[in-house]
């Protein structure tokens, strides 16, 4: 039963949060209000989906805004632009997500072939495909002309836009994925005791590989869905969203030691921090304070969360 307590822990908060909120504000729980809070935390939620598989293995990429950043570029440089002639209509879109899957396996193949940790893997990757972005980059940024990419944040069905639907059936996906099949269970085994698994003859290294692209393509859908949202290639389009998407996972639950979380524990972080800072703008916060307050209620929401577990807290992989 404390377990289950414990679990419950971060959902407490969030509605914690929502209740203190809409006690302080009028706004915060008007239905326009509700509706950004959601829509703000699209983007986040995908990129939070692909970093649970693998935190849940203790393993952890930083290559996050960079595999997002490049994907912006390449999307819109690949349909139709305002700076080249260069449109191969929506073609572009699971061309630029098999772009993040083959970056992403390049990672695991690196980082277990070659032996090195994930996090100086993922870090070089995260520079190199800044790089890339930037050498793809025609100089000035081009406007997305294709309708069919920027109303997917335009065109509003019951206040909300269709990327807002898209992560919503991406989040029951991942959830299935993670509780029904081989690769969901062996995820939260590797974390668990990936040496146990090695001896008993299991082939860890596949499902290493396998989350790895899979994040790899969260990251570059979520580079695609910012594109359409901001109507051009920027290289910057990605910054930002690394740490902030770390933070709502372990806020959630899904430790960075690995075989902790899962996916809904990982979305109910990304609605704490979005309600979080939505909540402070309502009551006119400075925006130091409100840093400042992110920070010290994930310090304290982790650190409640993980008490029980502070003795298996291992290093990352």
């Amino acid at each position: 039963m404390s377990k289950r307590l414990q679990s419950l822990g971060p959902l407490v908060v969030l509605l914690v949060l929502v209740l203190l909120f809409s006690v302080l504000t009028a706004n915060f729980a008007s239905l326009p209000n509700l509706a950004a809070v959601l829509e703000a935390a699209a983007i986040p939620a995908i990129v939070a989906i692909g970093l649970t598989f693998l935190l849940m293995q203790a393993s952890i990429d930083l290559s996050v805004e960079g595999i997002t950043s490049l994907a912006n570029v390449l999307l819109s440089i690949m349909i139709a632009n305002s700076v080249t002639s260069t449109d191969i209509g929506l073609w572009a879109v699971p061309l630029v997500i098999c772009t993040g899957l083959a970056i992403g396996a390049t990672s695991a193949i690196i980082s277990v072939y070659v032996r090195m940790p994930s996090l100086i893997v993922t870090l070089g990757m995260w520079l190199t495909t800044v790089g890339f972005a930037a050498l793809l980059f025609p100089g000035r940024l081009p406007q997305i002309l294709d309708t069919r990419i920027t109303s997917l944040a335009i065109d509003k069905y019951f206040g909300l836009s269709s990327i807002v639907y898209l992560t919503l059936a991406l989040i029951i996906i991942a959830t299935l994925v993670e509780k029904h099949t081989r690769f969901g269970r062996m995820c939260r085994a590797i974390g668990e005791n990936e040496p146990v698994l090695i001896m008993s003859g299991i082939k860890v290294i596949r499902h290493k590989m396998a989350a790895f692209a899979l994040a790899g393509g969260c990251y570059a859908l979520a580079g695609i869905l910012l594109g359409a949202r901001i109507g051009v290639g920027n290289t910057q389009s990605g910054i930002g969203l690394l740490l902030p998407s770390i933070a709502a996972c372990v806020l959630g639950g899904t430790l960075l030691s690995g075989g902790h979380g899962g996916v809904r524990q990982s979305i109910i972080g990304v609605l704490i921090l979005i309600t979080l800072r939505n909540g402070l703008i309502q009551i006119g916060a400075d925006p130091l304070l409100q840093s400042a307050l992110e920070g010290a209620v994930i310090i304290v929401a982790v650190a409640g969360s993980t008490w029980h577990l502070r003795r298996k807290v291992r290093v990352i992989k």
